[in-house]
């Protein structure tokens, strides 16, 4: 957050310079506080779940980068010969380039980097070895940034006491004492429309920064995280924060790792830090005087370097989406050679393009049935426990035994499910897939659907003159069902209703007869409402197979409990929706005119 202000402020400045920079960041922080409160309000804190774990990463790892490279000048001491404010990949070059201008600031700095990391793994090691006293070792790893701070503090004083006006190392200097910019924010139309542009960035930053530390969190401590209730937390924080001369502030990872290790309970907590932080910058500024900026750089650079994604990470990211691996790597090399708010815009815009492009390109498989048996290993032999049949994917696309060959339903029949909900962008891509493979296996009712050869489309796909290609003894059934598993799909809309109505009267033509839809696992009552309201649902023939259950318990439990009544488990009104595939599967076959079974599952296989 820090890291994007300071690019804010310098490119407003640089524009508009008769600004001051506190005024600067005092209305952005006001502005995107009041924006964050907002969201928190109206209960939009589920936008955050929107933003991915990979955007996250490359955006944590892309601004560790940024931040880390910034203060390496610092650290070495050829702070001065460069433009540490320009993009990473310029610093780095720049940097090299002023190498040669490295002063006794590198000596402090390296050092410094040195004893944090060797500390970090002493304690790291010790509480391995020594379980009982992990609490204490943490603590002390914990306070390592502050023992090096005050370390070379001493030491930065013994070099440049003499002489505290000519330095011989870069001191942090002169700090104001307390809150010398108290007042209301000034903020006017000028100054809104210079930084508007950078609203949305710094807006996603508070969002992801906030509440990915507080959800992180509440994993570790076991309790769950209301996204709006810290939405509302970080929005008062900025709006009021500018009033003190704050500037746009978030969650803090390395403050809440430390009170929860403490047991901290309560905001309590906060309130305390708060009256010490008070106390330190009204007592403590002629102390800061003699902070040496190559240390501060060094905890700076080893506290953002926790932030870089490590190879595990990586290698999960690959393992489990190749596609977000690169989405990763975009906004990080974005980030390097940009920066860092266009990183965030390109990862996030990326990530939910990606979305967008697997909802439309879902795919529902055609699935066959299978007699399975329940296996129960023991110590000397297989028990075979009960025998059920399952319905699995004809072409074995989701990883299932190829050397089982489910059977196709068969007699014109086709069960088709779906995987994702039946949205506008998807819809098309689901029924064409469907109507490809029905088309395939199924012979037209009505060889010639348009009559003479001029009313015919002129793209028409088959034959001009199908009556005369079509086989006589064409083993192929002509279309008689379509059984459709919703179990997948959570919501319909206007456009996928409308493309099942589209492609029902297609079927009805190709058939040329009314052809039967039935639908499973229609698990929301809007999808039967939506479905209803388009004439899906109703028979003519009325209810032939449905499932019923018993009120007083399992059917087949107490032999001699004599309280059976049956109801049925869905509504006897809508014969064409159905509690499972083997009921539907079961209907169908039923409604099949006699001399067309040629095929019927008992259950099981035949």
């Amino acid at each position: 957050m820090s890291a994007l202000t300071g690019s804010v402020i310098e490119a407003v400045h640089k524009e508009y310079p008769g600004y001051e920079l506190h005024t600067i960041a005092s209305a952005l922080s006001l502005i995107a506080g009041c924006i964050v409160f907002a969201l928190g309000m109206f209960r939009l804190g589920f936008i955050v779940d929107f933003i991915p774990l990979p955007a996250l990463a490359a955006f944590m790892t892309g601004s560790a980068l940024n931040i880390a490279m910034g203060q390496i000048p610092t650290l070495m001491g050829n702070r001065k010969y460069l433009d540490t404010r320009e993009s990473t990949y310029l610093v780095f070059y720049n940097f090299w380039k002023q190498i040669s201008h490295c002063n006794l600031n590198a000596a402090l700095g390296l050092t410094s980097l040195f004893l944090l990391y060797l500390i970090r793994f002493i304690c790291l090691r010790a509480s391995k070895r020594f379980p009982m006293k992990e609490k204490l070792f943490f603590f002390i790893s914990t306070l390592r940034a502050v023992f090096v701070i005050l370390l070379y503090l001493l030491i930065s004083w013994l070099i440049n006491r003499n002489d505290p006006q000519h330095p011989r190392t870069a001191l942090l200097g002169t700090i104001p004492r307390g809150f010398q910019n108290m007042g209301i924010p000034y903020i006017d139309r000028p100054l809104l429309s210079a930084f508007a542009s950078y609203l949305p960035s710094t807006v996603i930053v508070l969002l992801i920064e906030h509440v990915a530390i507080a959800k992180s969190f509440g994993r570790i401590n076991n309790y769950v995280i209301d996204p709006n209730q810290e939405l509302i937390a970080i929005g008062v924080t900025n709006i009021f924060g500018p009033f003190f001369g704050a500037y746009p502030a978030t969650g803090s990872f390395s403050r809440t790792a430390i009170k929860s290790k403490a047991g901290v309970r309560t905001p309590m907590a906060g309130v305390v830090s708060g009256v010490l932080i008070i106390l330190g910058i009204y007592a403590l500024p002629p102390m800061f005087y003699w902070i040496s900026q190559a240390s501060l750089a060094a905890v700076i650079i080893h506290a953002v370097g926790d932030l870089i994604a490590g190879p595990q990470t990586l290698k999960r990211f690959w393992q489990v989406s190749p596609i977000e691996f690169f989405i990763f790597w975009i906004g990080v090399i974005v980030t390097i050679f940009s920066t860092i708010e266009i990183g965030i815009y390109i990862t996030v815009i990326s990530s939910g393009a990606l979305l967008l492009f697997r909802i439309a390109k879902a795919r529902g498989q055609f699935v066959g049935r299978v007699q399975v048996q329940q296996i129960k290993l023991s110590v000397d032999n297989y028990i075979r426990l009960t025998t059920r049949n399952i319905y699995v994917p004809l072409d074995h696309s989701d990883g299932s035994n190829p050397t089982i060959i489910p059977a196709s339903a068969g007699n014109g029949i086709f069960i088709y499910r779906l995987n994702e909900s039946f949205l506008y962008p998807n819809a098309n891509h689901y029924v064409e897939l469907m109507i490809e493979q029905i088309f395939r296996e199924t012979k037209s009712g009505k060889p010639n659907m348009y009559g003479s050869l001029g009313e015919q489309p002129w793209n028409l796909k088959t034959s001009r003159h199908p009556e005369k290609d079509q086989q006589k003894d064409d083993p192929r059934p002509c279309l008689h069902a379509l059984i459709l598993d919703f179990s997948g799909v959570a919501h319909l809309d206007i456009t996928g209703l409308q493309n099942l109505v589209d492609v029902r009267r297609q079927l009805d033509c190709y058939a040329d007869k009314k052809v039967n839809w039935h639908f499973v696992g229609l698990s929301r009552p809007w999808l039967k409402r939506a479905l209803i309201s388009a004439g899906f649902g109703s028979s003519e023939q009325g209810h032939t197979v449905f499932s019923v259950a018993n009120v007083y318990g399992n059917i087949d439990g107490d032999e001699n409990n004599t309280n059976i009544v049956l109801i049925p488990i869905l509504d006897i009104n809508r014969p064409l929706f159905h509690a499972d595939l083997d009921e539907a599967y079961e209907a169908a076959i039923a409604s099949l005119p006699q001399k067309d079974k040629s095929v019927v599952f008992d259950n099981g296989m035949v």
